[in-house]
Formats: structure tokens, C-alpha cells, sequence
């Protein structure tokens, strides 16, 4: 079932409930109505009777001329009055025929309560009546209200069909709301089949901006952006890592070919083959590079983190980083220590926080002249912040939006080997441990780079096993 068929059908029953409910209460109300006016009506007829059959030898009247007027008058209820005496016999009865009524009704009745039942279409009133000779007589009215359930049958009749009428009717208008109301999800869906590779900047309309389906065409619009930045950058990143790898393949080659033209000696064959060796370094230091950056873009969600403490990750990182590089220097200055342990550990991954840290160390040593670089911690209370400071060539303020763009390299640094992909990987692991990065400097001067980690809350629970592992001996 299609959404225009159910809205359809749901609007159809939410109407069809209303008209129902609404058909069954006037029906309700105008039966108790009828009710309640043919109880006074019975009422008033048995009183009448009542004082009739009284006034009968007062008035000259004779007992068939009351009966006459009797049967007159019921004849329009379809009923009859027996009255009956205090010892329950029958004073009067206007039909001979008439069903008696128990004594518990009668003595009921006399007792003052009066009484009015009803079976079938058959309705039945009892009345206490206390005549001149100070008898208490029971006045029991019987009759059909034949013209109140006429009018009570054309009513249902008239109700039934109005509703059966009415339901038609919503199910056409129905029909064409649910069409009205879902005419622009086609049109966003005419919109979206039509986006593709190929115009992946095209755009969804949007309607009146306070609408949903507006809303709904915005959010597709913003998901378009992101994708398309994606797709953007995936496009700039093949077409740059092809290039990247493509130029250590040809110097290899080159070199290769070169060294096969002719015999040489000993040690031109040697140095054609350092040569070959330090562009094949550079080719698999790319290519760890680009794999390090899927596996972080591609596994974010699945890493598992657990309580890292920043400076031991900081002081492993100078250490690989002087076995490697002895020229440099490093030195990690506190500018705040912290009063306890816990001000230092945050969530990570021990060895993406490595990477991060040996690539911004290592890019403010091998971009400063004198191979120095500074690392300053400054432990809060509620975040670490770590800030690499040399005093290298400086970045011009245009580079520096694009810093963390793969592949992308200032001016600056055109003389100095590198590819491009370490300060994306890094802003990359500090994004997924919670942190962010910022970046300040100034031609001839040097850089400073600037990372903010949130501090891993200790739990009350934590804290108080702590609390007993250090009292233990």
C-alpha cells in the first residue's frame, strides 16, 4: 500500500470515526429526548384518568362516556390506565385485556417512588394518587409511543445513509488531499533521480521555507554539500597521490635505465642503487601515509579508546623521533602542572596520538633552521592543551585555510621534502579524539601550532578504587 493510498484510508477512518460518533449522540439524545417528553405525556394522561373516573358523579358523566373519552385518547398511544385500589384490586381499567403488574410494583409505587419501565416499544409509568375519600390508588399507564418511534426510525434511516453518503464523499476528497499533500515528495523525488556524478552540484528546490518537506529539501541539500566536498576532495586526493607516487616510479626508473645503458663501475652501480633506495623510502613513506589516512577516515567509529596519558605519548614521540633525527631538538616545557594524575589522561588511541605528535614535532623541526622546536603543556581542569612553537620560516596567511588539505604544500616549503599528508592526518586524529586544532604564524618568525584535548572525567566509582589501591601497602 502505496503513502497516498494509506493517508487515504486513514484520513477515511478518522473522518468516518468522527461522523460515526457524532451520528450515534444525535441518535442517543434525541432517543432520550423522546423518552423523557413520553414520560410526561404518560404521566399527564394517567392523572387525567385519574381525576376523570373522580369527577364522574360530580360531573354527570357516565361511565361509558369516560371510557369512550378514554379510549379515544389512548387510541393515539396505543396503550390503556388501570387504577388500582389500596388493596390492590382494580378500581378502573380503560382494556379488559391489560397485563396485570406485581404487588411489589404497586407497593413500590404507593410508597411514593414512581416507576417507569420500558420493554420493547412497550413503555410503562406507575403514579400514586390520593383522591377526595383519601385513598392512596395506584395509577399504572401503559402505551406505545408509536409517533416518537416513527420519528426515531427516520432518523436512524436518515443518519445511516448520511453517513454512508458522507464516507464517499471523504474518500474522493481523501484521494485528492493525499495527492495535493504528497505532490512535492514527487517532486523531490523527480529531483534527487536526477542528481548524479555528473551534476552531483545540482540542488533540490526549495518550497515555502516554514514547510517541513522545505526542511526535509534543505537537509538533502546539505547532505548534497557534504557529499560533494567529499567527492571533491576524493577526486583532488587520487589525482594528487597518483602524481606523488608517479614521481619516485620515474626517478626510479630513470635511474635504473640509465645504470643498465652501459657497464660502470663498482661504485656507480652502488650509488644508482641508493639512489633507487631512497626514492623507494620516499614511496613507502607516501604510501603509509595514505594508509594511515583511509584507516583513520574509514575506522573512526571503531577504534577502541581508552585512558592515554598526553605526556607519555608526548615524551615517546621525542624519543622515536631523536632516534631517527639526532640533529633536532625538542623541549616539552610545563606551563601548568597538574595538582593529580587524572588532569593528564584523556580517551584515545595510543599509537594515532604517536602519529599526530611526531608529525607536528617533526614538521617544527624540519621547517625551523635551526632544527628546534618547543612543545609547552598546559593542564586545565576540564582540557590539556598542547602548543608546538619554532622559529622556522613561517607560513604566509593565505596557506594557512588550506593547511590541512592533503597534498597541499605553502611556498615555503617547496625546497624541503615532504608530501603533504601529515598535518592531514593529524588534524584528522585530533577531530576523532574530541580535540581541535589552531594554527598562528608569522613570515620569519616561526609557527605555533595549538591542540586542545578534553580531560577524561574520573567517576566517583574510579575514583574511590584509586582512593584504596594507593592506602594499600
Amino acid at each position: 500500500m502505496n503513502i497516498r493510498t494509506r493517508l487515504t484510508v486513514l484520513f477515511a477512518l478518522l473522518v468516518g470515526s468522527i461522523l460515526l460518533l457524532f451520528s450515534l449522540s444525535i441518535y442517543y439524545l434525541f432517543d432520550q429526548y423522546r423518552e423523557r417528553e413520553f414520560y410526561e405525556r404518560l404521566r399527564q394522561n394517567a392523572v387525567a384518568t385519574a381525576k376523570l373516573l373522580e369527577n364522574v358523579e360530580v360531573s354527570g358523566i357516565t361511565e361509558e362516556m369516560l371510557q369512550q373519552i378514554e379510549k379515544n385518547y389512548m387510541s393515539f398511544f396505543k396503550g390503556h390506565v388501570t387504577i388500582y385500589r389500596p388493596d390492590n384490586r382494580i378500581l378502573h381499567s380503560t382494556d379488559s385485556d391489560h397485563e396485570p403488574v406485581s404487588l411489589q410494583f404497586l407497593e413500590q409505587v404507593r410508597n411514593g417512588q414512581e416507576i417507569f419501565q420500558r420493554q420493547g416499544e412497550v413503555e410503562t409509568l406507575g403514579v400514586r394518587y390520593d383522591d377526595n375519600h383519601n385513598r392512596r390508588l395506584v395509577i399504572v399507564a401503559t402505551a406505545i409511543d408509536r409517533y416518537g418511534f416513527t420519528k426515531l426510525q427516520s432518523l436512524r434511516d436518515i443518519l445511516f445513509f448520511s453517513c454512508l453518503g458522507s464516507m464517499g464523499i471523504v474518500l474522493l476528497a481523501g484521494w485528492f488531499f493525499a495527492g495535493d499533500a504528497l505532490k512535492p515528495v514527487s517532486h523531490i523525488i523527480d529531483q534527487v533521480n536526477a542528481i548524479s556524478a555528473t551534476n552531483i552540484y545540482a540542488r533540490l528546490h526549495v518550497g515555502r521555507p516554514k514547510d517541513e518537506l522545505a526542511k526535509l529539501a534543505v537537509t538533502f541539500n546539505e547532505m548534497l554539500n557534504r557529499l560533494e566536498q567529499a567527492f571533491i576532495l576524493q577526486k583532488n586526493f587520487v589525482s594528487h597521490a597518483s602524481h606523488e607516487l608517479r614521481t619516485p616510479l620515474t626517478v626510479m626508473m630513470g635511474q635504473v635505465e640509465v645504470a643498465l645503458m652501459q657497464n660502470r663501475t663498482q661504485a656507480e652501480y652502488k650509488q644508482a642503487l641508493e639512489s633507487v633506495l631512497e626514492e623507494g623510502n620516499k614511496m613507502n613513506k607516501l604510501v603509509n601515509g595514505l594508509l594511515e589516512l583511509a584507516r583513520v577516515n574509514a575506522d573512526a567509529g571503531t577504534l577502541s579508546f581508552k585512558p592515554v596519558r598526553i605526556d607519555e605519548q608526548l615524551w615517546q614521540a621525542r624519543s622515536q623521533l631523536l632516534k631517527k633525527n639526532q640533529e633536532y631538538r625538542i623541549d616539552i616545557e610545563y606551563e601548568n602542572l597538574p595538582g593529580t594524575e587524572e588532569e593528564l589522561i584523556v580517551m584515545g588511541e595510543e599509537a594515532l596520538l604517536q602519529i599526530a605528535f611526531q608529525n607536528l614535532i617533526e614538521n617544527g623541526c624540519k621547517y625551523s633552521k635551526d632544527h628546534t622546536l618547543i612543545v609547552n603543556l598546559n593542564a586545565g581542569v576540564d582540557y590539556i592543551q598542547l602548543t608546538f612553537i619554532d622559529h622556522g620560516y613561517g607560513i604566509p596567511p593565505e596557506d594557512i585555510p588550506h593547511l590541512f588539505e592533503p597534498f597541499f604544500r605553502s611556498e615555503t616549503t617547496s625546497g624541503i621534502i615532504g608530501h603533504g599528508i601529515g598535518l592531514t592526518l593529524t588534524q584528522r586524529i585530533i577531530s576523532i579524539h574530541k580535540g581541535y586544532i589552531r594554527v598562528e604564524s608569522e613570515i620569519g618568525k616561526g609557527t605555533c601550532f595549538e591542540v586542545t584535548f578534553p580531560v577524561r572525567k574520573t567517576t566517583p566509582v574510579e575514583k574511590s578504587v584509586a582512593f584504596e589501591l594507593d592506602d594499600k601497602p
